[in-house]
């Protein structure tokens, strides 16, 4: 049973520190100064997390947090908070939170009254929108679209009724698995629209292709989709 202080004047810090979404360069100073400062680095992988670390020969301990163990983690990570312990949160790629975990632990450590602080960096939602070639003033990210047919299809539905009332570009991540089935919902929701769709952002095989739904559909029936998709509509 782990036992949280009530005494936060000695309180450590949560910092939320974005890495690269692909290339390793695309860190900053700050990051790297407090993931060498951290007494410890959460992390979804492991592995992933300990090759950018080795980058750039930071020895910090790192310890794995990610959507199978973060509510058994929460608990102990408030408790060496509170006991004085500066902790980086890291995803495997880009900003933490956004479409990872996380978001309970800063929600608890803000309620404790526990001091989280941001590193900013790389999202490939952002990289994604300023490539595009879409408007860029006003954005609606929707994160993954849900894995059942039906409320994917609810889900599109609410979000082009409300951009009926806000234009917006309109953000949605995707793997590999499910881009064909995702695009085909675009394009019975919306049509056969103008899309852009952004893989491998900053990494070597990075690609941008702006086309009609149904040509990307065709395209990605007879090439097989590979890396993490942001679909932008």
């Amino acid at each position: 049973m782990y036992q949280v202080s009530c005494n936060l004047n000695m309180a450590g810090v949560l910092y939320i520190v974005a890495t690269p979404i692909g290339n390793l360069k695309d860190i900053t100073l700050r990051a790297i100064e407090i993931l060498r400062r951290a007494d410890y680095v959460l992390c979804e992988d492991t592995r992933v997390t300990g090759k950018l670390l080795h980058e750039y020969e930071i020895d910090s301990r790192i310890v794995p947090f990610n959507e199978f163990n973060e509510e058994k983690r929460i608990i102990p990570i408030i408790a060496d908070l509170t006991d004085g312990n500066n902790i980086a949160l890291v995803s495997d790629a880009g900003t933490p939170l956004v479409s990872d975990p996380g978001f309970k632990l800063v929600r608890e450590s803000v309620a404790r009254g526990i001091k989280v602080e941001s590193i900013p960096g790389p999202s490939a939602a952002i990289s994604a929108l300023v490539v595009s070639g879409l408007p860029t003033d006003k954005f609606l990210f929707v994160g993954y679209l849900p894995k059942k047919e039906g409320k994917r299809s609810e889900l599109l539905g609410n979000v082009k009724k409300s951009l009926e009332l806000v234009k917006s570009t309109v953000i949605i991540y995707e793997s590999p698995y499910r881009l064909i089935k995702s695009l085909r919902a675009i394009c019975d929701i919306f049509g056969d629209i103008d899309i852009v769709i952004c893989r491998e952002l900053t990494k070597m095989h990075e690609e941008v292709r702006r086309e009609k739904v149904s040509e990307l559909i065709e395209y990605f029936s007879k090439i097989s989709p590979k890396g993490e998709f942001v679909v932008l509509v």
